[in-house]
């Protein structure tokens, strides 16, 4: 494989302009393509085959109630006393202006609380979210409002109400010190701007590719969100570790087209192969039978795919175009490099570092990741609902009024199907009724609402606890371990019950998914490093990794652990979706850094180094790369715990953290001191083995090169 790349960069170095502007054509027909052939996304997401989703299947063909997908909102009045003819009087001026706003369908009647200081009403639309005027909102708002001159407050909650989301000024931020990094890495604004071009031309075409496709499949709207969150990373990181091999080639003196022939040769057969286990395990997401998961899976692995092929073909030819320009002005001009003369590079000085104490190291670093992920052990998940919004937003502060107004659990009642014969549904559901009152953390169960074929029945049951609550969860599955009325079939649904089964089944697949991955990657690794040991170490590795962050995250937004100083004001389940999107991204940068650092200790293992000797040359010549790697998709996850939204805060901090963890403990600490523990065991393949698999010469061994100095020796 090696020599293939190697013929493959100099090809693109070569004939450098014919190979960017098939690229250029790529991108505007990939541009024509999303432009003309797009469809729909689908806006959420849902798992069918749950209790849950059939049940609102019968009720939607059953009980004439739509799809259940148009808009809605609660407009919610306090005051110290609505009883008054005063505030009456304000109330229904202001629901007579929300039944003249244009596409509702309908205003209910006004609901007091018992306190008489709580009321609401439901706004009902008669079309989608997404198909509401863009001064929906603002006209919502200003209706309801009209209440406020008599002395009413006035908030709103529900789909009609939500204020589209805003990019984060820490985002910003983040790209901005990723750049800023990456200039001091390279010292060569040429250079650090490569990795960023690279990266950003991948994920542009794998989102229209994604926009594309919305043409032939039905796409939830999320799908692509893996896609550009992991095409980014990974494209970034590709790029930098080629490019850093090019650079070092050229200080060799190897001209331009030999130097991008060798770099791809060698550091772009770890970038395949890194790229494939990757893409492998993005891929082993539709073994989990979740159909969103199969397409967010799908269409990162494509993306992915696509930063391998940028990185092996675009970046030489624009390192064609770029020259010596990759290369600090005092490396081009041939003055010596700026610091102390002799002082070995900071990489290779913690190499050795660790290597020296290797045993002191594993247990210490080992042992700061177990009590790390101790936390983990009370992981909860959950959908997010209004009560997870930012605290002063119109949504929370309306969420929590209804919830003292009428009760925690008023905003995540339960829904009971009861379906029976015709003409018995409505016995059947007042015996179900009755038996649903007397369990536990019930607050009040309503009459039925039966169709006119008596056949199916509605009960509302409204629990005391909140929707996220243990207890509602509890409940819910008490309610189904019922027995069922005679002649007839209980089912719990409605918003609540759909979250809960939902983050059942995304907790569910968490483990086979974990298995094929870790699988699948050992053995591929193992055919890349052909060692047993390596495989074995990186997959561990990633556990703890993954174990760690759970365990943190958990600490910090379940629990509130250091909460006002991440700026954390509500403290609530994690978010169902994140371990799949943790999982995803942190593989995908892990096994980066794995090959990374471990492709060039065996590449100098196999030029006959000694086992210690060759971990700190793959460390020294992988620990600036890898930690600029590292800290860019720090920075950039980091800009995301400055936003207001909980779930994005969440999320930016737990991948934040996990690339720390990863890279910084796993990768350049245990894993130098493990490959130094083993010694020649850890290149040690059985002999059936090593004859069985194909030898892809990962390190370049093949590739005819020219004598080189110790590579501990070389700055980088």
């Amino acid at each position: 494989m090696a020599t293939l790349l190697y013929r493959l960069g100099r090809f693109s170095y070569r004939r450098r302009g014919r190979m960017t502007a098939a690229w250029v054509v790529l991108v505007v027909l990939f541009g024509v393509g999303a432009a003309t052939m797009s469809g729909p996304s689908e806006e959420g997401f849902s798992i069918p085959g749950t209790e849950s989703s059939r049940a609102m299947d019968v009720i939607s063909a059953k009980m004439n109630t739509g799809s259940g997908d148009t808009a809605s909102a609660n407009v919610v009045f306090t005051a110290g006393d609505l009883a008054g003819a005063g505030p009456r009087t304000a109330i229904e001026g202001a629901l007579t202006e929300l039944r003249a706003l244009p596409d509702v369908a309908a205003v209910s009647d006004l609901v007091v609380a018992e306190d008489r200081r709580t009321a609401y009403a439901t706004v009902a639309y008669d079309v989608p979210v997404t198909d509401l005027a863009d001064d929906a909102r603002e006209q919502l708002i200003d209706a309801g409002r009209s209440a406020e001159p008599a002395g009413i407050g006035v908030e709103f909650s529900g789909s009609a109400a939500q204020e589209a989301g805003e990019t984060p000024a820490g985002e910003v931020l983040g790209v901005l010190v990723a750049a800023l990094v990456l200039v001091l890495t390279f010292s060569s604004l040429v250079a650090a701007g490569l990795p960023l071009l690279t990266a950003l031309i991948g994920v542009g075409l794998g989102m229209l590719g994604i926009r594309i496709a919305t043409g032939f499949f039905d796409l939830s709207a999320t799908t692509s969100t893996l896609a550009l969150m992991l095409g980014l990373a990974v494209g970034i990181d590709y790029a930098l570790f080629v490019l850093s091999r090019y650079r070092h080639e050229l200080r060799r003196g190897r001209s331009g087209e030999d130097a991008a022939g060798h770099a791809i040769g060698t550091a772009g057969s770890a970038v395949v192969f890194a790229g494939l286990t990757v893409v492998i395990a993005l891929a082993a997401l539709s073994v989990v039978g979740i159909s969103f998961l199969t397409s967010m899976g799908l269409a990162a692995a494509g993306t992915v795919a696509v930063a391998v092929l940028i990185s092996l073909t675009l970046l030489p030819a624009l390192l064609g175009f770029a020259g010596n320009r990759v290369l600090p002005r005092r490396a081009r001009t041939g003055r010596p490099p700026a610091g102390p003369e002799g002082r070995r590079p900071l990489g290779e000085r913690w190499a050795r570092s660790v290597v020296t104490h290797r045993v002191g190291v594993v247990l210490a670093a080992t042992g700061l990741l177990v009590l790390t992920a101790l936390p983990a052990l009370d992981l909860r998940l959950a959908l997010p609902d209004e009560g997870t919004a930012p605290v002063g937003t119109t949504q929370r502060t309306a969420y929590d009024q209804l919830s003292e107004g009428f009760g925690a659990g008023f905003n995540g009642p339960l829904v009971v199907l009861v379906e029976a014969e015709p003409g018995r549904a409505a016995a059947a559901a007042d015996q179900a009724g009755a038996t649903l009152r007397g369990l536990d953390d019930v607050v009040a169960v309503t009459p039925p609402t039966v169709n006119p074929a008596g056949d199916t029945a509605l009960l509302t049951v409204v629990p005391g606890s909140g929707p996220s609550a243990a207890e509602t969860t509890a409940l819910v599955e008490t309610i189904r371990a019922q027995p069922d009325p005679p002649g007839a079939t209980l089912a719990v649904t409605g918003p609540t019950a759909l979250g809960i089964d939902v983050s059942d089944k995304l907790t569910d697949a968490l483990v086979p998914y974990l298995t094929v991955v870790v699988g699948l990657a050992f053995l591929l690794l193992m055919l890349v490093f052909r060692s047993l040991a390596v495989p074995l170490k990186a997959t561990v590795g990633f556990l703890l990794s993954i174990a760690a962050t759970f365990g943190a995250t958990v600490a910090v937004f379940q629990w509130g652990w250091l909460a006002g100083l991440l700026g954390v004001d509500t403290t609530a389940p994690i978010v169902s979706i994140m371990p799949i999107f943790l999982i995803g991204i942190l593989f995908g940068l892990a096994m980066d850094y794995e090959v990374f650092l471990v492709t060039r200790a065996r590449e100098e293992f196999v030029h006959g180094a000694t086992p210690d000797a060759a971990v700190i040359s793959g460390v020294s010549h992988g620990a600036r790369v890898v930690s600029a790697a590292a800290i860019i998709m720090i920075c950039v996850f980091a800009g995301f715990v400055l936003s207001d939204e909980p779930i994005i805060k969440s999320l930016g901090f737990a991948l934040a953290f996990g690339v720390a963890v990863d890279a910084f403990v796993v990768r350049m600490t245990i894993v130098p001191a493990v490959l130094s523990l083993l010694g020649r065991a850890a290149w040690w393949l059985p002999r059936p083995l090593d004859r069985w698999l194909p030898n892809v010469d990962v390190e370049g061994a093949r590739l005819t090169v020219a004598e080189e100095p110790s590579p501990v020796a070389v700055r980088v």
